[in-house]
């Protein structure tokens, strides 16, 4: 999105919540000011990076949300006025279940997929994506299907990007490399603006995993 249309947008949205709830004449003029006295709109901090290389395939895979319902018809077998029917697969026994709910508790179901206006939500893509992930773990089972005998029960293993590999696939750019000196960082923690600190340096040294693996490698 352009940055100097992201600037008006967002002068736009917050001015026009003021108006609508601070509804007095006062309200209204510094309002009507603050249209005129700033016509680029307000100052956006946000963080300019890269187009994704991989933008394209990400655009196809979001708007295929768009317009999907969160069940597809064909899944719905049973409807008696009061109860729903409806089959899935499994993620605990990769086997397709059959169930019988109330139909209040469906529509429950149903609509808590729906998200408030104007929130986006993502679950996974690239090569987390379902439909590409499945076709990496072929991949992947079929090579270590050559080497069979060699780890018991590496058929199953299914392969996982670390944090910095998915970062960089997803965005472009590298989150340990430092954007001013293009030094190599060491990551110390990682926080969420939902779950909160994910990751720990200072508790994963506390709790003694390096002195159970072994010698430390220096800085």
């Amino acid at each position: 999105m352009p940055y100097a249309l992201l600037r008006r947008k967002w002068q736009w949205h917050v001015l026009s919540m003021v108006r609508h709830t601070l509804k007095t004449e006062a309200i209204h003029q510094l309002v009507d000011t603050c249209f005129r006295k700033y016509p680029d709109g307000l100052v956006t901090h946000v963080q300019k990076g890269a187009v994704p290389a991989q933008y394209q395939s990400v655009a196809r895979y979001v708007a295929k949300y768009v317009v999907s319902p969160p069940i597809a018809v064909r899944r719905i077998d049973r409807y008696d006025g009061e109860r729903v029917t409806y089959h899935d697969r499994s993620h605990r026994t990769e086997r397709m279940e059959h169930e019988t709910v109330p139909v209040d508790t469906f529509i429950g179901r149903m609509v808590q997929h729906t998200v408030s206006k104007g929130f986006k939500r993502i679950r996974y893509y690239g090569v987390q994506a379902t439909k590409t992930f499945a076709k990496v773990k072929v991949a992947i089972q079929a090579a270590l299907a050559k080497v069979e005998g060699v780890v018991k029960g590496a058929v199953k293993i299914i392969a996982r990007l670390t944090y910095r590999q998915r970062y960089e696939q997803s965005t472009g750019r590298d989150p340990l490399v430092c954007p001013h000196c293009q030094s190599e960082m060491g990551l110390w923690r990682i926080w969420h603006p939902t779950y909160g600190v994910i990751y720990d340096e200072g508790e994963v040294i506390k709790r003694g995993t390096y002195e159970a693996s072994g010698p430390r490698a220096g800085p």
